[in-house]
């Protein structure tokens, strides 16, 4: 809690001083992004590997502090502005730890982050397209699902949210179609393939292997 409002303090002076064109600290901002991810993934703060009474103890009297900083690390995102094209892609792999976490909430709350990202890229790279944002998600989703994270829910809920998304959108909305559905059934096939690794069956992991590739 105590590291909460710390983190909260720093929020608040780096959009107060170094914000505007004129004080940006790109380096001051990448330490506030990568320490409240660091905080929000930490392992003392993943209820879900708690007993039901330890978890409701905690929620009592604590809440659930991923939530919190979660939304502020969301609203620091879309105050950046015009600057958040220098955290593409090096942002990427954080904000995808951040929706991986498997509290729901915290996952509506961020998916939209990646649709963001690809407008942004799209709007400021000059090349019309999305490419840089699109390697990293998916060298990142790959590593991430690799090490344990990721499941059902989170595949389904992240295509729902970019489609709803990309669709809205006047130049985004077929490239964006494609893209949500080409990760979401990478991921599937991600999970098959983790889920399947100790299967006894040499044709069963021969098969997700080749799923993947």
């Amino acid at each position: 809690r105590v590291f909460l409002r710390a983190v909260n303090q720093f929020s608040s002076v780096l959009n107060r001083f170094f914000l505007d064109q004129a004080n940006f600290e790109l380096q001051l901002w990448n330490n506030y992004f990568h320490l409240a991810v660091a905080f929000l993934t930490h392992e003392s703060l993943q209820l879900e590997t708690f007993s039901q009474a330890k978890r409701n103890k905690i929620i009592k009297k604590y809440g659930d502090m991923r939530k919190e900083i979660g939304f502020k690390i969301r609203d620091m995102w879309y105050n950046l502005g015009p600057h958040k094209i220098k955290f593409i892609p090096a942002m990427v792999g954080p904000i995808l730890e951040v929706t991986l976490v498997p509290e729901p909430e915290l996952r509506k709350a961020t998916i939209p982050i990646f649709f963001d990202m690809m407008q942004c890229e799209f709007n400021f790279s000059g090349n019309r397209n999305f490419h840089m944002f699109e390697n990293e998600l998916i060298t990142k989703l790959d590593q991430e699902v690799e090490g344990g994270r990721g499941d059902e829910q989170y595949k389904i809920l992240l295509e729902k949210l970019l489609l709803e998304h990309c669709r809205k959108h006047k130049y985004l909305s077929t490239s964006g179609e494609v893209f949500a559905l080409l990760v979401s059934s990478l991921l599937e096939n991600l999970l098959d393939y983790r889920t399947i690794m100790h299967d006894e069956s040499k044709e069963n992991r021969m098969s997700c292997t080749v799923n993947v590739l």
